[in-house]
């Protein structure tokens, strides 16, 4: 049976849970309310994420990219990388190895 995590606040209108991990591999859903940030940052994994619902404006590496429902990308290690949420929604991320520093 999966293990239950909680809904956890990260920023202002954005909750993170952990929907499933393994040490190579985490599952993490997003839920921003329209106008909310996820800040600039990087890390050293390497990231997929999935717009399950909502329209974002993604910033990687420099580049601008608007995602909606169904679209996807990838985000290598140590990219910087953030996006503000246009239209309130969901965003499915996976991370190789896991967070850790999500449990």
């Amino acid at each position: 049976m999966p293990a239950s995590f909680p809904v956890v606040p990260t920023a202002e209108g954005v909750t993170r849970q952990v929907l499933a991990d393994h040490e190579n591999l985490m599952m993490v859903s997003f839920r921003f309310e329209e106008g909310a940030e996820g800040t600039q940052h990087s890390h050293p994994h390497v990231q997929s994420t999935f717009v399950n619902s909502g329209r974002f404006r993604f910033t990687v590496g420099g580049e601008v990219r608007v995602l909606g429902p169904g679209d996807s990308l990838i985000i290598p290690p140590n990219e910087n990388h953030g996006c503000v949420c246009q239209e309130a929604g969901e965003l499915i991320d996976c991370f190789t190895p896991r967070r850790d520093d999500f449990l």
